[in-house]
């Protein structure tokens, strides 16, 4: 049994610390804030994605797949509320079915169960209100509480003897023997010595690695921020599956997301920032409205009102293809016991059980 602490109590983070626990480690959380999944995780879609995106044989593919089997599973056997959706993924512009081709052939590639190519009139059958020249179907494609996920994972520590620690920097670490000692601050600042440090803090995650004694900075991957912003639709939804436009750059393209409720919400898009902010700018709305009109033609544009906006903790720009997620381990820092976790955007919450079994592994 060893001792092992995780910074950051975002899906993520609850996730390893789940994983480790359930091992029969004993297991803190530290999270800097007063809340348990404040940050990155609090702020996405909470689709469960199926995996066709992501380039085969990557760590976002398998981890995606992986992880969205063990979630649906965990979310039932937990009570965590979710729904098997759905969505449909369109063309409608010139050019963009053979991007529905390519992303098909990659997700069949990718092991995703029953994805099946519709013509336009095939995908208005299952969405009236919907307009497209061709669509890809995604049969596994879900949406889930986020917050009711985290509440089970917090559940699940606990009921194994682990803690999460609230409003608890952790504001460095040292080598001591084979193990860590980290300092942290908050209300009772102090030290805890760990056999197993995880650095899987999000947003934060480049500044708290920073701080590990011994991490070579040049193996820390540079932070670029890619905020997305949604809007709300107030009015009943006409679709009943999740509707995707072809993919953008830095991006999936602003899509319909539902709520278990019932809501309706467009975004996120993408927008490339110098520093965190989270404010919707109202003015954002006439392009939202140009782009849901891609495939929902009828929208009537004032009943869009500003949401939320969330932020990528991307490691590529503008341009760039998208990078993998990057979890790095012993045998890439040659330091035992640490493992740190940079680029967890999306598909980061489907992900997030199959990157708790992975971090266990590396650390055991």
């Amino acid at each position: 049994m060893a001792h092992a602490l995780i910074v950051g109590a975002g899906v993520v983070g609850l996730a390893i610390a789940r994983a480790l626990a359930v091992k029969g480690h004993e297991v803190i959380v530290a999270e800097e804030a007063n809340v348990v999944g404040g940050g990155v995780s609090s702020r996405n879609s909470g689709v469960i994605h199926a995996g066709l995106y992501y380039p085969t044989g990557s760590l976002r593919h398998r981890l995606c797949v992986a992880g969205r089997r063990a979630l649906y599973a965990f979310a039932e056997s937990h009570g965590v509320g979710h729904r098997r959706l759905g969505k449909l993924i369109v063309a409608t512009e010139p050019g963009e079915e053979a991007k529905l081709e390519a992303l098909l052939a990659n997700g069949i590639a990718n092991g995703v169960e029953g994805l099946v190519a519709l013509a336009g009139a095939e995908a208005r059958r299952l969405e009236p209100a919907l307009s497209c020249a061709a669509a890809v179907l995604s049969p596994q494609t879900g949406i889930i509480d986020a917050h009711g996920l985290m509440l089970a994972l917090r559940g699940e520590i606990e009921d194994h003897g682990g803690a999460v620690a609230l409003a608890t920097p952790a504001l460095g670490a040292e080598r001591v023997g084979n193990g860590w000692r980290v300092r942290f601050g908050g209300a009772e600042p102090g030290v805890v010595d760990v056999d197993f440090l995880v650095v899987a803090a999000g947003l934060r995650a480049q500044a708290v690695a920073a701080t590990v004694e011994g991490l070579d900075p040049g193996s820390i991957p540079p932070l670029i921020l890619a905020k997305g912003s949604y809007f709300a639709f107030s009015g009943r939804a006409p679709f009943g599956r999740l509707i995707y436009p072809a993919p953008v750059d830095g991006g999936l393209g602003v899509h319909v997301t539902l709520d278990l409720a019932g809501r309706m919400r467009f975004g996120p898009d993408v927008e490339w920032i110098d520093e965190e902010n989270y404010l919707v700018a109202e003015e954002r709305r006439a392009a939202f409205a140009e782009r849901i009109r891609r495939y929902w033609p009828e929208l009537p544009a004032e009943r869009l009102g500003p949401d939320y906006a969330g932020i990528r903790p991307k490691l590529t720009g503008p341009g760039a293809p998208a990078a993998d997620f990057r979890v790095c381990g012993p045998a890439d820092h040659s330091l035992s016991g640490l493992v740190c976790l940079f680029g967890i955007e999306s598909p980061g919450l489907t992900s997030s059980l199959s990157l708790g079994d992975l971090v266990a592994s590396l650390l055991e």
